[in-house]
């Protein structure tokens, strides 16, 4: 586009300068609200469009590209102050982190084989206490090449040190983007988070959203108060570890790097009370007390209240526990949930049972419930709520 296509008038505003800043917990908890039918990529541009970000970066990839092209509007309009498109993920990754390190608030976008790309850039930020937003886009990664939703990729993302966020449906896309970006701000978290949805199911389907008034932004980010300071990228440092103790020749001691993990994982830890008051909880829990109970995390949750319901039309209650947070991990809550459970179902959109996985960790010891791994769909499969009926009939059949 030529510069005289995206020349501004004289007396031109930026739309965001024309926001007021406020605080995410007025943004989502006490702001009137009013309801919008949009797809989850408009979801993510009004939480774009609200949350002051400085710098978008992005590489076009299915089924991201939508979202960001979105962005690229919103810069139009004067809501993000830079946005470029990158060369290929690394190079976003990596400009991302840049980005971020010189004290702004960064985001940026991706999917499927694009995050895979990007994983080199992606699993450095949270030691290099940097904390953009990654908006990932769930879709296949395995061969044969598809572009289907199935979130296996987030299995990748568990141990590096990020927060995660898996949202259900376009009201959490909007929802959790704002929570996250406000949370890695706490200097007591410094992180990055990367808040996940499953591709198509959400980002390409419309859904009912309550939206606060455009009118409003969170504050800015002010680099200076991060746990690592920001960085003078006009004047960079020679070397960017602070502290000589840590260095040992070119690169850090390992005791050093083990307990700069330690206080990676604690931090993440540190940002579970944030997300409890902004997201109104870690998890959520539907018939509590109940003997069967679904755990569920993303769209599984949307099927999984299908089937709670039409069990209840039966005279049958079963629970359901949606996981909102995947790191910070909220074992403890899961735990007091599913205490009396007899069987649990942990239906999931991808084949290796990753939260099935985190589930049994936590409930080992802990619960005499039997624990199914299923049912699992993949590779771009809809999971249809007969199936979650008929596995709920099945355990309760093998152990009545």
């Amino acid at each position: 586009m030529s510069d005289a296509a995206i020349a501004k008038p004289k007396d031109w505003v930026p739309a965001g300068d024309l926001q007021t800043e406020i605080s995410a917990e007025k943004m989502l908890l006490e702001l009137p609200r009013e309801l919008q039918f949009i797809t989850g990529s408009e979801a993510a541009r009004e939480a774009i469009r609200r949350a002051n970000v400085d710098v978008a970066i992005s590489y076009p990839i299915t089924p991201q590209s939508e979202t960001m092209q979105q962005a690229g509007y919103l810069y139009d309009d004067g809501y993000i102050k830079e946005y470029y498109r990158g060369e290929e993920e690394i190079g976003v990754m990596s400009a991302i982190a840049g980005a971020s390190r010189a004290g702004v608030r960064a985001l940026t976008a991706t999917s499927g084989p694009g995050l895979m790309r990007g994983m080199e850039a992606i699993s450095s930020w949270p030691g290099a206490r940097v904390n953009p937003i990654l908006l990932n886009m769930c879709r296949v990664i395995n061969t044969p090449l598809a572009i289907q939703p199935d979130n296996i990729e987030m299995s990748f993302l568990i141990n590096t040190g990020m927060l995660m966020l898996h949202a259900e449906n376009q009201q959490d896309f909007f929802d959790y983007t704002l929570a996250a970006t406000e949370v890695v701000d706490h200097v007591d978290v410094t992180l990055p988070c990367v808040v996940s949805v499953d591709g198509f199911f959400v980002t390409h389907a419309r859904g009912p959203v309550s939206l606060p008034s455009e009118k409003y932004k969170l504050t800015k980010r002010d680099g200076w108060k991060n746990c690592v300071p920001a960085m003078d990228n006009e004047n960079p440092p020679a070397r960017i570890s602070r502290d000589a103790p840590i260095q040992k020749s070119n690169f850090i001691s390992y005791h050093m790097h083990a307990s700069w993990q330690q206080e990676v994982f604690a931090a993440v830890e540190r940002s579970g009370k944030y997300f409890e008051k902004l997201l109104q909880g870690r998890i959520e829990v539907v018939n509590p007390g109940a003997e069967d109970f679904i755990i569920a995390s993303g769209s599984a949750v949307s099927q999984a209240r299908e089937a709670v319901r039409q069990e209840g039309e039966q005279g049958r209650t079963v629970g359901l526990v949606k996981v909102k947070t995947i790191r910070p991990w909220p074992g403890q809550q899961i735990i007091a949930a599913v205490k009396d459970a007899k069987r649990i179902l942990i239906p999931e959109f991808n084949q290796a049972g990753w939260l099935h996985k985190e589930v049994c960790s936590t409930l080992y010891g802990e619960c005499k419930a039997k624990i199914f791994g299923g049912p699992r769909v993949y590779g771009g499969m809809t999971m249809p709520t007969e199936m979650v009926l008929e596995w709920l009939a099945q355990a309760r059949k093998d152990y009545p």
